[in-house]
């Protein structure tokens, strides 16, 4: 059993993009740049925002941090996505989900500008995913495809079972997968909480994609032997012997089903970090077609 580790193939990714944007430096060219819009005062928003933020200074890309009320009106929001999309500076503008009750998600997605839709939410992007032109893909689906490539895992002719249909991951990462494409080219199953037993998929997964949002769902008796597991899942559990109280697990119950599989991603340190790595490809490709 091999344990997939997203730290490092991020930390390559990372290195990648540095080098590329020092040599448009040497160049006397201008480097890219990500704004990120936060609403509100969500620990957990304000924790990756600040991640972002890191990840973009270390590789020497312009950021920013739009810090709002949580009681700003949706036109105040929108008439400052519409400032960023002609604001050259920058060419990712991200809007940090979930927003306060009152703000439609959609209105926002649609807003930015699909040239600077570095999350891929989109309906443009999506679109383009579903019909297999060249787009932004999700950045946890595209981290996730990044992973299975990096650790030459065949992808091609393989049965991907997905649970989870959400629209950050379940939906894109099947479409990303089944494209007739390099790196991709599988036969796909989706399954979620209408089946009467998911277990009977599962089974049968050469790739199994966990993204369902419930701690340990995945169990040992749930999968074949050699499987290859992505859990994509982020879930905090009640720990009183953990410093901070709680500890991280994912949709993966890992002592059991690690020893079944011939790939596992841990949780934390699996998919988790890529997702900022596609954030800063997806903003350098901006940048590249932008310029």
């Amino acid at each position: 059993m091999i344990i997939i580790n997203g730290k490092k193939v991020a930390a390559e990714i990372r290195e990648e993009l540095k080098k590329k944007i020092n040599n448009l430096k040497l160049e006397g060219k201008t480097v890219p740049g990500l704004v990120a819009i936060l609403v509100g005062d969500n620990p957990a928003s304000d924790s990756y925002v600040r991640g972002k933020s890191k990840a973009c200074e270390e590789i020497s890309m312009i950021t920013k941090t739009e810090r709002l009320s949580s009681d700003i009106s949706e036109k105040d929001l929108l008439e400052l996505i519409q400032k960023y999309n002609s604001d050259k500076i920058f060419n990712g503008i991200l809007v940090q989900l979930p927003l306060p009750k009152h703000i439609s998600e959609g209105k926002v997605i649609e807003t930015i500008l699909p040239a600077k839709d570095v999350d891929g939410f989109h309906p443009i992007s999506v679109g383009n995913l579903v019909i297999g032109n060249d787009t932004f893909l999700p950045c946890t689906p595209a981290g996730i495809q990044e992973l299975l490539v990096k650790y030459n895992i065949p992808i091609k002719g393989k049965h991907v079972v997905v649970v989870g249909r959400s629209n950050i991951v379940g939906k894109p990462i099947s479409n990303i997968l089944l494209q007739k494409k390099e790196n991709a080219n599988a036969i796909v199953t989706i399954c979620h909480s209408a089946a009467k037993d998911i277990s009977y998929f599962s089974k049968q997964a050469d790739i199994l994609i966990a993204a369902i949002g419930q701690p340990n769902f995945v169990k040992r008796e749930m999968v074949k032997d050699g499987v290859v597991v992505i859990d994509v899942g982020i879930n905090r559990l009640k720990d009183e012997t953990h410093p901070k109280g709680y500890r991280i697990v994912g949709d993966v119950d890992f002592d059991e089903v690690s020893k079944k599989a011939s790939f596992i991603t841990p949780v934390p340190g699996g998919v988790g970090p890529m997702t900022i790595a596609m954030l800063l490809k997806n903003t350098f490709k901006a940048y590249l077609i932008q310029n």
